[in-house]
């Protein structure tokens, strides 16, 4: 089920592309706290170049400390996917699977470089 629900976030990202100035409608300020609890990238990357591979150390949020090809905060297009897979947590506005409110022992964790 995991990889249904990545291959449709990729193809969201893919069609709406990644753009991130505001959250997500709902996202609230638990999101934003959420974010800030979990490790993040230097202020200079807070977001992934439009071009870059889904799953690879470069594909990061670093204002919301996840993938950025499944940060639904930055790309409200992919929330329809996030729902229709049951990966939804409307008390947070966010992915069941990112939800450290919910899942306070979920680790979220940055792929490594390739070298």
């Amino acid at each position: 089920m995991k990889i249904h629900l990545i291959s449709l976030v990729i193809g969201a990202l893919a069609l709406g592309g990644a753009a991130c100035s505001k959250e997500a409608p709902g996202a609230g300020k638990g999101a934003t706290e959420q974010a800030a609890g979990a490790a993040q990238a230097p202020a200079n990357a807070a977001h992934a170049p439009k071009d870059v591979k889904p799953g690879s150390h470069e594909d990061w949020c670093g204002e919301h400390a996840v993938p950025e090809s499944q940060c639904s905060r930055c790309n409200p297009e992919l929330i329809p996917a996030f729902k229709a897979t049951g990966d939804w947590c409307a008390e947070h506005g966010l992915p069941e699977s990112q939800c450290l409110k919910c899942n306070p022992d979920l680790k979220i964790v940055r792929p490594p470089k390739e070298s």
